[in-house]
């Protein structure tokens, strides 16, 4: 089975910078998960790793264009500093929207994938936002993770964050909110919430996330959505066969 995995800026830090805990414990479960499956990672949090070395205003886009220069390194060598505890090694691919949009280069990016994968080599994808402005500005890797998860040839994309499932109203609102275990079907109207992100350095949200679950189920693909903070739920889901928590997004039973 091969699984995207997409990791959100508010789940990797907090306070101005990258939380090397939380890493850790990401890292030991694609560890696990790489055991009986092929794993991509989709790994935002660039630019909040690049403002730990430097303190630039990120409402000028040239500054968030900078702090990803500066922080897209720095997050995958602290990576690789995790992996490397288990014997195991990342590697760095850059994408944008336009990769996609092109046949030859969407090939050439899956033919690097699959011999990295092959080679038992973890892929970390994340947008080359130093390029992709436009991306910057109106993009998320929700959106990237899922066309990461039907033209890389994946079975399920799984999306970890402070969102711990789709809820069938606001939970901060209502204290009955209860989670949708499982989902086949989006309404439209549903995609057209407000768009509200967890952290500043994020731009992202739940209707992003609903987005990218309608693009796959309307390609016959399925997401898991769970929280990222704690990752019992997806542990049980994607190790024990056990579905506990979160929200599955199943192109099944349409």
């Amino acid at each position: 089975m091969r699984v995207v995995v997409k990791v959100g800026t508010h789940m990797l830090s907090e306070q101005n910078r990258l939380c090397k805990e939380r890493m850790l414990n990401l890292v030991a479960f694609l560890v696990d998960l790489m055991r009986e499956n092929e794993v991509i990672l989709v790994s935002s949090a660039a630019i909040a790793a690049g403002y730990s070395k430097l303190k630039l205003d990120k409402k000028i886009l040239a500054n968030r264009q900078a702090l990803a220069a500066i922080g897209q390194p720095f997050l995958i060598e602290t990576y690789n500093r995790k992996l490397e505890k288990f014997g195991k090694m990342g590697a760095q691919i850059l994408l944008t929207a336009d990769d996609f949009d092109s046949r030859k280069r969407t090939l050439h990016a899956k033919c690097a994938i699959e011999t990295l994968i092959a080679n038992g080599v973890l892929p970390i994808i994340n947008e080359n936002d130093a390029t992709a402005t436009d991306e910057i500005v109106f993009g998320d890797n929700d959106q990237l993770s899922a066309h990461c998860a039907f033209y890389f040839d994946a079975d399920l994309l799984i999306i970890l964050s402070d969102i711990d499932g789709y809820y069938d109203k606001d939970p901060r609102k209502f204290e009955d909110a209860k989670v949708h275990k499982v989902i086949h079907h989006i309404e439209e109207n549903e995609l057209c919430l407000p768009c509200v992100a967890g952290s500043e350095f994020a731009t992202g949200g739940i209707v992003t996330k609903l987005k990218a679950a309608n693009f796959l189920l309307q390609r016959g693909k399925s997401m898991f959505m769970a929280s990222g903070f704690d990752l019992g739920d997806v542990r049980s889901f994607m190790l024990e066969n056990n579905h506990q928590g979160g929200t599955l997004f199943s192109a099944e039973g349409r």
